[in-house]
């Protein structure tokens, strides 16, 4: 598969998350969930690295990056999709998870880390949070403001802080040696964390244990690698358009399977975020054509792996990984 077609299967897969998670979710617990999730991501990518015949990093200081970045862009943010799917829809779940490249625009700003942000992408900043408010529509009754809403929201922040991206991008190590050692160190901190939550037991049930397999196979494990694909062999440029298809993907699924149903207002608010997204990649879109016309001449072990937001830098599941 290439071109439009891998595209359009890594947003099926990363779009699917949502429903895989609420499915779950009937028979775990969203610590189970996200502890299973990441084991098998990890045993996933890990049978990848040893057909490349690829080690795992070494170094103290690097697994020390490692552990953080796991902590922010998988047990985290794996841990807050599963409380806040309790009470959300797994559309709006989709929807809301697409707000990461806002919070990570904010979070640059607040730490001066944007130092002259381009009018274009404030801007686009503000629309996405207005988008945001719309959907939260605080001022009705029938809005979505609740502790499962912020959860989620709380997810796509822990996303935008893309510790990978400054710690450890750039230190020589193959990204799906780095991807596999974080998915493993996310294994490990969720496993600290049974005794919150995780000690429940489990109700063996069919569909939510084939739920729980495909999630962390398919939606987490085996999207990590057709990432690294399709930055090595199109460009990060292409990557970053499956941000745009998930919650669309989201929320087709869940009125399909789940029979989800989503009001006009929140449908709404969903284009104004995707709206202010697009505006948000402003500069970054520029620069990115400008310093990488031929991205096809690098190795998929040579590249960065993007987050769910798919315009830097941590490795994640869009998401991301919901």
């Amino acid at each position: 598969m290439i071109g439009a077609g891998r595209v359009g299967v890594l947003a099926l897969l990363w779009g699917s998350t949502f429903l895989w998670i609420d499915l779950a979710l009937e028979g775990f617990t969203p610590v189970q969930v996200t502890l299973v999730r990441c084991a098998l991501g990890a045993l996933v990518l890990g049978a990848a690295c040893r057909i490349a015949r690829q080690r795992l990093p070494g170094g103290r200081a690097l697994w020390g990056h490692v552990l953080v970045a796991a902590f922010f862009c998988n047990a985290l943010p794996f841990a807050l999709f599963g409380i806040g799917q309790r009470s959300v829809d797994s559309g709006l779940a989709g929807v809301l998870n697409a707000t990461t490249p806002l919070w990570s625009l904010l979070i640059g700003l607040a730490t001066r880390a944007e130092r002259r942000p381009h009018a274009i992408r404030v801007a686009g900043l503000l629309v996405g949070l207005a988008g945001t408010a719309l959907i939260f529509a605080p001022w009705q009754r029938s809005g979505q403001v609740g502790w499962g809403a912020l959860a989620i929201l709380g997810a796509a922040a822990s996303y935008a802080f893309a510790y990978m991206g400054r710690h450890l991008v750039g230190k020589g190590v193959p990204t799906l040696s780095l991807a596999t050692a974080q998915l493993l160190a996310a294994t490990g901190l969720t496993t600290l964390a049974l005794p919150v939550g995780g000690l429940t037991a489990v109700r063996f049930q069919a569909v939510p244990l084939l739920a729980v397999v495909v999630l962390g196979v398919f939606a987490t494990g085996l999207t990590f690698y057709l990432t690294y694909r399709i930055i090595a062999d199109e460009g990060a440029t292409n990557a970053a358009t499956v941000g745009y298809l998930l919650p669309v993907v989201s929320v087709a699924l869940g009125s399909l399977v789940l029979g989800e149903e989503l009001s006009a207002r929140v449908v709404a608010g969903m284009a104004v975020v995707l709206l202010g997204v697009a505006l948000t990649r402003h500069r970054a879109t520029v620069v990115t054509e400008a310093k990488s016309p031929s991205p096809r001449r690098d190795h998929p072990d040579d590249r960065t792996t993007p987050a769910k937001t798919k315009a830097g830098a941590a490795v994640r599941q869009p998401g991301q990984e919901a």
